[in-house]
């Protein structure tokens, strides 16, 4: 395509992608913001274990109802999907609010599902609303875009969830200030998401006469035995899963380490995953502008490496002065979010387009279920790795395999030829 062309649908493009980015990101910040909450209130109850629970009950219905996300993103507009996933997260913040100021565990894990299952159904509506809009040559750029998007999103309810928990009034009272400001807050921003729906551009059905997935997660399972035949789409597969399923168990592993190694709270947890969620962003902008060419892929391996390294450095952290320490951690959190960056958009980018517009719902949500299994697992590995090591030695566990799926990624695209 001709540049002149390029940049002109790029143009015409941009209000409906900025429509769907401003309905998404209310979502990404709830999700954020709750989850971080219900994660630092088990770390400051000595309840480390039910930040497994937190993270693997979030990914169940990507695991249950891949399909029928996949298959409601094809058979009807998208819009109609947004706008519903929308009004589910209102319900789950409502759940949430009332969990969350009683201290109810099950209606905190109740809300947990309900906000992973409305996720479920907006992610294949929104990630296959992008190839639509935007001609082949930008998408990975477009994903980069957005990531700056959520990467804003989830950094305000980290950080805006960290900061309300650690709340200086002594007591009973600033508990209380800190539970009410986080449901307050949630609450509101799903009613603007809500009203945001209502502005995404509608667009015809990509297959409206496709059948219902009623064998739910084999079907799945049979998508995945599809994007296995394709020698490429595999590799990035198995590159996203590890990377998002790492991001997962870091995030957990981080709570630990600056509330009880560092002896800190809960603002320098959100601080340390702040930095690297700004890295995934940079790292995204990275990866978009060199994984061009034929030969894009070559990035995955060196990026997950690099990655690899940066988190076995954090094991040898505790070596160094108390002054020392933290600086340095930061550093190191903010090349691990670069790397992973690095890995993950070009990733996203490429399933985007190699799927077929008629299945792109279905091959998306699929891709999904695998990723989220590798984020469910994450919960029980962050639960063994807690209770035999310190969170900075499981940090040398976690790069090590990292280093171990580069070598492997370099060796499976190494036998791919130039398209």
């Amino acid at each position: 395509m001709r540049n002149g062309d390029l940049r002109a649908k790029v143009r015409h493009a941009r209000g409906k992608f900025a429509a769907m980015a401003t309905a998404y990101g209310p979502g990404v910040f709830n999700d954020s913001l709750f989850r971080q909450a219900a994660m630092l209130m088990a770390v400051r109850t000595n309840s480390n274990d039910v930040q497994g629970w937190v993270m693997f009950i979030f990914t169940v219905p990507y695991l249950l109802f891949a399909s029928p996300a996949g298959w409601l993103a094809d058979r009807f507009s998208k819009r109609h999907v947004v706008i519903s996933a929308k009004v589910i997260e209102l319900v789950a913040m409502l759940c949430g609010a009332v969990g969350i100021c009683t201290g109810s565990w099950p209606l905190i894990l109740a809300m947990v599902f309900v906000m992973g299952w409305q996720s479920c159904l907006f992610s294949p509506a929104l990630n296959g609303s992008i190839p639509e809009l935007y001609p082949s040559e930008y998408v990975t750029k477009a994903n980069a875009n957005l990531k700056i998007v959520v990467t804003a999103a989830i950094l305000l309810g980290i950080s805006a969830s960290s900061v309300m928990l650690s709340n200086k009034t002594p007591g009973w009272v600033g508990i209380e200030i800190g539970r009410w400001s986080v449901t307050l807050t949630a609450v509101a921003v799903a009613t603007l998401g809500v009203v945001a729906s209502f502005f995404v551009p509608s667009r015809p059905a990509a297959s409206p006469r496709a059948s219902f997935p009623w064998s739910g997660p084999v079907e799945t399972l049979r998508e995945l035995v599809r994007i296995y035949r394709d020698s490429l789409l595999r590799a990035v597969v198995v590159a996203d899963m590890f990377v998002w399923g790492v991001g997962s168990l870091l995030m957990q592993l981080v709570n630990v380490l600056a509330i009880d190694q560092l002896d800190s709270n809960e603002a320098m947890a959100g601080y340390l995953i702040a930095v690297q969620v700004v890295g995934i962003a940079v790292g995204g902008l990275i990866g978009g502008r060199f994984a061009v060419g034929p030969r894009w892929y070559r990035i995955l391996p060196i990026s997950l490496a690099a990655m690899g390294m940066a988190m076995v450095a954090v094991t040898f952290t505790p070596l160094l002065s108390v002054l020392q320490m933290l600086p340095v951690l930061f550093v190191l959190m903010g090349l691990v979010g670069i790397f992973g960056g690095m890995c993950v958009i070009p990733c996203e980018g490429f399933v985007q387009v190699r799927a077929a517009p008629e299945r792109k719902g279905m091959v998306i949500a699929s891709v999904n279920f695998a990723v989220f299994t590798g984020i469910a697992l994450s919960g029980p590995i962050a639960n063994l790795l807690m209770f035999k090591l310190l969170p900075t030695q499981a940090f040398g566990v976690i790069g090590a395999a990292a280093l171990a799926i580069a070598w492997w990624l370099w060796w499976a695209l190494s036998k791919e030829s130039v398209e």
